[in-house]
């Protein structure tokens, strides 16, 4: 039974996890869905499904002083704390309400790291044992995370993560100036990356054929406890965009190469936003549109097989704000197309906009068995644009009018320099749950 004191904790503590977005507003994600009327509830769509999480905090409380978070230590503001035993048990009230089918742990550090990580290591270890919990956990660890800590969470968490925050040493410095990159952060990081991927390896040996593993949280659900979801959804970390001045090609630089490692499922991206009471307030805040442009890039590397140098980033090493990462690269490669479809590769249909890996794979399999007549031939495999037409030919003759050379979107953010915004009353990060 959940009481007021504990449901008011999570208004406080995980109330704010709604707003935290990857990229832009997604069109159609319901406003109502399993526990919407509970606090820290947070929808994940997955597969046209809606999957209630919990998203909460351990606790407020930090002895960090990072310039742009809220709950830095010197900020005057009410601290809030779960025990282990009332986090495992609000969430497994919320399970048998139906109100929430998975987890996601974070916390402020709370004197020290090693601290933190042991109140969220114990509460998993309840939830798993003393209440049978099978489904997706996630949990995030912190700086100063021992490795024996990272071991226990890695038997018990179906995702790992840690926050780099920035891309470079002096990135990181400009925004937390007491955390370390390449001493505690970066190793925390690949420790548990190193041990998703050896795990992977495991269970793709196990598996008939050699098969991979499904990865993901509804993934995670089916494979069971504790031998199945112990690091099924692998490792991410995040990065804090436009708060330390670093590029798009520096963060995508080194979120590109753990990727490259097998040390990272994928990253995050957050547009940093001034928060009152910091020493950061009076800063601009970042577009949310780079924010959606840098997971786009992200994608071009990691799902459609996009070399990290063809990528289009400017002199300054930053993508276009106004047009798509993959679009811009098409019109500055006109020598590429049209692509023929009969005869195209896999990865010269994953350069074609409109595109998808799901419908070019599907493509390549049915050409061999399917007379392809036209464009409605194409769309009966899966979801492609329309506006993917004018990229294509079958059998010499072009599905669509070709596109245009330059874009005619028209530029989406002035080009002059950014203006300082009011600041932020938020009382959490406003990247703290992803």
């Amino acid at each position: 039974m959940l009481t007021q004191k504990t449901l008011h904790k999570l208004a406080v503590l995980g109330g704010q996890s709604f707003d935290d977005r990857e990229g832009l507003p997604r069109a159609g994600l319901p406003r109502h869905f399993p526990g919407s009327d509970t606090p820290a509830i947070f929808p994940i769509v997955l597969s046209g499904q809606v999957m209630p999480l919990l998203s909460t905090m351990m606790t407020n409380a930090c002895s960090y002083d990072c310039a742009y978070c809220p709950m830095r230590a010197s900020r005057d503001m009410p601290r809030y704390a779960f025990s282990p035993e009332e986090l495992a048990g609000a969430f497994t009230a919320l399970r048998q309400d139906g109100r929430a089918e998975a987890l996601f742990l974070t916390s402020g550090v709370p004197g020290s790291g090693v601290k933190g990580v042991d109140r969220m290591i114990a509460a998993a270890e309840i939830l798993r044992g003393k209440h049978g919990f099978e489904g997706y956990i996630h949990l995030k660890m912190l700086p100063g995370a021992e490795p024996a800590q990272i071991e226990r969470a890695a038997r018990l968490a179906t995702r790992l993560s840690i926050n780099l925050e920035a891309a470079t040493e002096p990135g990181l410095r400009a925004m937390a100036p007491e955390k370390e990159l390449a001493e505690d952060l970066l190793p925390a990081l690949r420790r548990m990356g190193a041990m998703a991927r050896e795990r992977r390896l495991e269970a793709r040996e196990r598996r008939p054929g050699g098969a991979p593993l499904s990865r993901g949280p509804q993934a995670a659900g089916r494979l069971g406890w504790p031998g199945g979801s112990a690091l099924a959804a692998g490792v991410t970390t995040q990065f804090i965009v436009g708060a330390s001045g670093e590029s798009d090609a520096q963060v995508l630089r080194a979120s590109h190469a753990l990727q490259r490692e097998g040390l990272l499922h994928h990253s995050h991206f957050s547009a940093f936003v001034p928060v009152e009471q910091t020493p950061m307030e009076g800063a601009p805040a970042e577009p949310k549109l780079r924010e959606h442009r840098l997971y786009q890039a992200e994608h071009l590397l990691r799902e459609y097989r996009f070399p990290f140098e063809e990528l289009p980033l400017g002199e300054t090493g930053d993508l276009p704000l106004d047009e798509d990462p993959k679009l811009a690269w098409a019109r500055r490669h006109p020598e590429f197309f049209p692509v023929e479809i009969t005869t195209a590769g896999l990865e010269a249909l994953l350069r074609v906009p409109g595109v998808g890996p799901v419908w070019a794979k599907r493509l390549v399999e049915a050409r061999r068995r399917v007379h392809l007549r036209g464009f409605e031939d194409l769309a009966r495999l899966g979801k492609i644009r329309r506006s993917a037409a004018g990229w294509l030919t079958l059998r010499g003759r072009r599905l669509g009018p070709a596109p245009a050379r330059e874009s005619q979107m028209p530029l989406l953010l002035p080009r002059e320099p950014k203006r300082p915004s009011r600041p932020s009353q938020r009382d959490l990060p406003p990247c703290a749950f992803r």
